[in-house]
């Protein structure tokens, strides 16, 4: 986790594929919860290959704004970088395209986890 710093930047890329989808009239088009899976997703490729062994990553907070429709079988681009780390916190900006425009724009806070403290949680909650 030390080598995160402010400024890094990741892609990730994704085929709107129908269930990835809701319907809007005639057409089905790119969801807003599966936009905000998309962000969350490229966001966790960028800082995965920073941790550590035994940190693991969760997100906690997700802002997002769909600003236009992509329609089933186009594709979608996520341009992440990381804007601040504030010890173990994370903010990161996402801008969404598609192949025409930008479709969203989301801020989100991800915050990286001892992976044993956090499994011993999960157990507890198991019984």
């Amino acid at each position: 986790m030390d080598t995160l710093k402010p400024g890094m930047k990741h892609s990730l890329k994704w085929e709107v594929t129908e269930d990835l989808c809701t319907s809007r009239g005639n057409y089905k088009v790119f969801s807003t919860p599966s936009m905000t899976r998309f962000v969350e997703m490229a966001s966790h490729y960028l800082v995965a290959q920073h941790l550590k062994p035994g940190q693991g990553q969760v997100g906690v907070v997700v802002n997002i704004r769909h600003l236009a429709p992509t329609p089933c079988g186009k594709e979608v681009r996520a341009e992440v970088e990381l804007i601040e780390v504030d010890r173990r916190m994370l903010r990161l900006k996402i801008d969404v395209y598609d192949e025409v425009e930008k479709v969203g724009e989301a801020l989100h806070d991800r915050f990286v986890v001892d992976l044993d403290k956090y499994e011993a949680k999960l157990k507890a909650k198991c019984g």
